[in-house]
């Protein structure tokens, strides 16, 4: 086999790999690859398929947090454009997690509408300082 053969099979085999590749991660990242919504693209472009897992972001609603049985909870998002969505949660959510605060809340909606979010997520801004570290911090002032 001549030396421009030998490279050309070498050019081939990597295009295969590449291709292969690239295929691979696609694949990959469409079935992992969560769409993000807040509630007013939500009332704009209406809900998206029922059982299709979406994030949902925005502030969690003054006075809207309604605790049920155990670890269900329901609240309402917003997202300062008057439009707000109800989430229904079951489990333990994070220490940041309160009216007023941001949240995204990942999740489906079902075949009714209703969105049961699987993981909560709480936002805070660059200020953020652990209760135990502001507390240390009050007691030595």
């Amino acid at each position: 086999m001549r030396a421009r053969s030998k490279r050309l099979w070498g050019v081939a085999i990597a295009g295969v790999l590449l291709v292969s590749a690239v295929t691979l991660s696609a694949v990959a990242l469409k079935q992992h690859a969560d769409l993000f919504y807040t509630p007013q693209l939500l009332a704009e472009q209406g809900q998206p398929e029922a059982g299709k897992r979406v994030r949902i972001g925005g502030w969690v609603q003054i006075d809207s947090i309604k605790y049920g049985e155990g670890a269900d909870m329901i609240f309402l998002i917003e997202d300062g454009s008057g439009q707000t969505l109800e989430v229904s949660y079951t489990g333990v959510v994070p220490d940041l997690f309160r009216e007023g605060e941001g949240v995204v809340a990942t999740g489906r909606f079902d075949e009714t509408g209703a969105f049961t979010a699987e993981n909560i997520l709480a936002k805070h801004d660059e200020n953020y300082q652990p209760r135990e570290l502001k507390n240390a911090r009050q007691a030595t002032s």
